[in-house]
């Protein structure tokens, strides 16, 4: 089998005794919860990201140099929940360490009650939103991914960092056979960026095609089911979950 095909293989159904367990799976789902609500927040919020802090900092400059349809406050708000959510999924981190499983299902819970009320706040409102509306929807939705972005980068599975691809798109080119290396890691690092893109398209479909707050329901429930696959290996003393 392709190494490539073989690295796809081994992270979509991995050895649950291996050192990462049913991670990599789950830290892809999540990936996917990162492309759903950043599409939703660029579409619907007014561009704005609540995932991909990078965006915000670059529409900050935009902003500031004149270009219309940005928003710093907007930016500098998104920017602040995600760090407080940061803050928080460190403190997790070290209210719980050494136990990788119980910490990510800790995160994923309270992402999925953030994300529920995001959804039920833009289910009554008038999309897109303006106001203390949207302020509030980006609030409740960097803080999700900030606690996310910080638990994930606590669980140390290479590769599947669930939001930036910068990093990981390059160290695929870098370390590939075209640039003199070995190790390319094409089949984890391809299958992270689809299913970030795979995120966005099914989030940018739903607001352009359905209905504008649907990216958050089907954020919720992917959220929902990598919470309850978390639950049943609660009890695992496999080295994966310390």
């Amino acid at each position: 089998m392709h190494p490539a095909l073989r690295e796809a293989r081994d992270t979509l159904v991995p050895d649950l005794a291996g050192p990462h367990g049913p991670l990599p799976p789950l830290l892809l789902a999540l990936t996917l919860v990162t492309g759903l609500v950043d599409a939703f927040s660029y579409l619907v919020l007014g561009r704005v990201f609540v995932a991909n802090m990078t965006g915000n900092v670059v529409f900050m400059g935009f902003s500031l140099a004149g270009a219309s349809g940005f928003s710093v406050p907007a930016s500098v708000m998104s920017l602040a929940a995600f760090l407080v959510g940061a803050v928080a999924g460190g403190r997790l981190a070290h209210a719980l360490p050494g136990r990788r499983g119980r910490l990510l299902l800790a995160v994923t819970v309270g992402q999925t009650a953030l994300v529920a009320a995001a959804w039920a706040l833009a289910a009554t409102a008038d999309l897109p939103a303006r106001g203390g509306v949207r302020m509030t929807l980006i609030v409740l939705l960097a803080l999700a991914m900030g606690a996310q972005n910080a638990v994930v980068r606590r669980l140390g599975v290479s590769d599947l960092t669930t939001t930036v691809m910068t990093g990981t798109l390059t160290a695929m080119a870098s370390e590939g056979r075209l640039a003199g290396g070995t190790d390319a890691k094409a089949g984890s690092r391809l299958l992270s960026a689809g299913s970030l893109f795979l995120g966005a398209l099914a989030g940018a479909a739903l607001v352009v095609h359905a209905g504008r707050e649907l990216p958050l329901p089907v954020a919720g429930a992917v959220l929902a089911g990598v919470a309850a696959a978390l639950g049943t290996q609660l009890r695992s003393h496999r080295p994966w979950a310390r």
